[in-house]
């Protein structure tokens, strides 16, 4: 047993180890997508278990679960322990053994102190190309993941120090920006070489004997947090069922189906009921259905530390052959929007259960885009990847988020500078999304809206959304948001793609644009309870339209033009 005083040192070294090898690994990078997105996570693994002890807070909460189940993995690739050497680096990529995309790679170290093996390190970089069919990654259209990108499974890529250069070799020769992954390969393995470096002072500072009794001490303390905050949720079962537009590649809605039981300090979440897999690429293999519910318990229950034992009072019900529980060579591209589905699902369930602890629904849609092509001034091949921003659920407390990162990865979209100076592109507009929010007392955030127009004939673009036809529902009285719309401005007049916000390799030509709107967040609560003077700020603001202010809300007002041409309004 380890005292308290010494724990919460420990504790609190600990955490900065990964926050400082999150610090390398996005200044390092060579790619936008970890040194402006920050689509990355670092973390320490138990020695014997492969369970989290402390992740970065830069990290992405996807990354949660998942590096975990790659670390045992890992563990479960080797006939010993004592396989496991100083300096040795295992890559692996595969959904199905702890990952979550193909473009989301994991490192995995092992860590020695007196020669014995401490822990591990690990870490995740989403690689900017993957190969496969589609640049960027993200196929719509995929059937199968061999048309995802190359996939990689436990294969040790530093032996010892030595690099496996022939391994390297036959891996960048089959993506399309050999050099810029190369360079985020380097910067993982500095995060890691740091990490290590660091954790090393750590354990000459308090003694190797008490950090190994924190390790073990930390997740004993997380499973009683958790399990004490499930013991106060009413004994029952609550049941939810939510919907995905389609698969990509045949148009027809897709039934996500979530029971969650509470007895005492125990949690069981079953998802029979589920929809098969489907022919596109929107599964997700079990450790990342898993960790989509991870996250939002995490949501709900914010300061419970996060290591393997703040989600062991939660047992899971996951029926394989379902589009939440894939195996190979089902595809997973659309990954991130079944992630987003399954969130959904388990705040709706638990907003039965506990509703002052529960949002409406936010956005819902990662709603990737991403551009390829060979930029005409530099003659290289380029890829871009641009994430939604959208708007939160209102809450009992509060107002959702306007204009925020998706709940699951916390992705940042990459700045109009740097977009218009490594890409053939012009943004004509990224603004807020006006209307968008679903009405509440306590409204949802509004989403976004952008326009990019292309400088470049040579131009594909992909993207992977969804919520075009089932919205983002509210809660306690609240009204859902306006749906997800994608609009393509063609020199042949207005496209919308088949499959509303899903496209495999559009061509883009010169001047030609692509619109995006984002849904935003549902609403809260009655929404004529809420106060008229919010409702006119909210209208003076740009995020509600006149038409929401009347038939939603029910105030009535009107409208001044100032001197210059502006309009705002005043309560009648």
């Amino acid at each position: 047993m380890i005292d308290n005083i010494s724990l919460a040192v420990i504790k609190g070294s600990l955490e900065q180890v990964t926050n400082e090898m999150d610090t390398i690994l996005i200044k390092s990078s060579l790619s936008p997508i970890i040194a402006e997105t920050n689509d990355m996570a670092n973390g320490i693994y138990h020695p014997k278990t492969g369970e989290t002890i402390a992740q970065g807070s830069l990290g992405l909460p996807v990354f949660l679960s998942n590096m975990q189940f790659a670390v045992q993995s890992v563990i479960n690739s080797v006939q010993d322990v004592s396989d496991f050497k100083p300096g040795d680096v295992y890559m692996l990529n595969d959904p199905y053994l702890g990952g979550t995309h193909l473009q989301d790679t994991q490192f995995v170290r092992p860590i020695f102190y007196d020669g014995e093996l401490f822990c591990f390190l690990a870490n995740t970089g989403h690689f900017m190309d993957i190969g496969g069919g589609t640049p960027g990654g993200w196929a719509p259209s995929a059937t199968e993941i061999y048309q995802e990108g190359i996939l990689i499974p436990p294969v040790k890529l530093y032996n010892e120090g030595k690099l496996n250069k022939d391994l390297l070799k036959v891996f960048l020769k089959n993506i399309r920006l050999p050099e810029q992954v190369l360079g985020d390969i380097e910067a993982m393995k500095n995060a890691l070489e740091t990490g290590e470096s660091r954790l090393l002072e750590v354990i000459d500072r308090y003694e190797k004997a008490n950090v190994l009794a924190c390790l073990d001490e930390m997740i004993i303390r997380s499973e009683r947090q958790m399990a004490s905050y499930i013991s106060e949720i009413p004994d029952g079962v609550y049941t939810f069922e939510d919907y995905l537009d389609n698969d990509g590649v045949v148009d027809k809605p897709l039934k996500i189906c979530i029971s969650v039981k509470v007895t005492g300090p125990n949690m069981e979440i079953d998802f029979t009921g589920t929809d098969p897999n489907t022919v596109g690429p929107m599964n997700l293999s079990y450790s990342t259905t898993v960790c989509a519910c991870h996250i939002a318990i995490k949501h709900i229950f914010p300061d419970v530390p996060v290591n393997g034992g703040t989600f062991k009072p939660i047992k899971f019900n996951i029926p394989e052959g379902t589009l939440v529980y894939a195996k190979p060579p089902h595809s997973v591209s659309g990954y991130t929007e079944v992630l987003g589905r399954v969130i959904d699902v388990c705040f709706g369930a638990l907003q039965k259960a506990v509703p002052d602890k529960v949002p409406a629904a936010t956005f819902g849609t990662t709603g990737v885009m991403t551009i390829g092509g060979v930029h005409p001034e530099t003659e290289k091949y380029f890829v871009g990847v641009f994430p939604y921003p959208g708007g939160y659920g209102g809450s009992k407390e509060t107002d959702g988020l306007i204009h925020g990162n998706t709940p699951q990865s916390m992705a940042n979209f990459m700045s109009i500078e740097s977009s218009e100076h490594r890409y053939p592109v012009m943004f004509e507009c990224f603004k807020v999304r006006e209307g968008s929010a679903g009405a509440g007392y306590h409204r949802g955030g509004t989403g976004s809206s952008y326009t990019i127009r292309s400088l470049s004939d040579q131009m594909v673009v992909s993207i992977m959304g969804d919520r075009a036809k089932y919205r983002p529902f509210g809660i306690a009285g609240g009204k859902d948001s306006v749906p997800n719309k994608v609009v393509f401005h063609l020199e042949t007049g207005e496209m919308v793609p088949v499959m509303q916000t899903k496209i495999d390799k559009q061509p883009l030509k010169k001047n030609e644009t692509i619109e995006v709107n984002s849904p935003g967040g549902g609403g809260y609560g009655d929404p004529t309870a809420r106060l008229p003077e919010l409702v006119l700020a909210d209208l003076n603001g740009g995020f509600i339209t006149e038409e929401q202010a009347k038939n939603d809300y029910g105030i009535k007002f009107h409208s001044k033009v100032t001197e210059h041409g502006y309009t705002f309004y005043e309560l009648d």
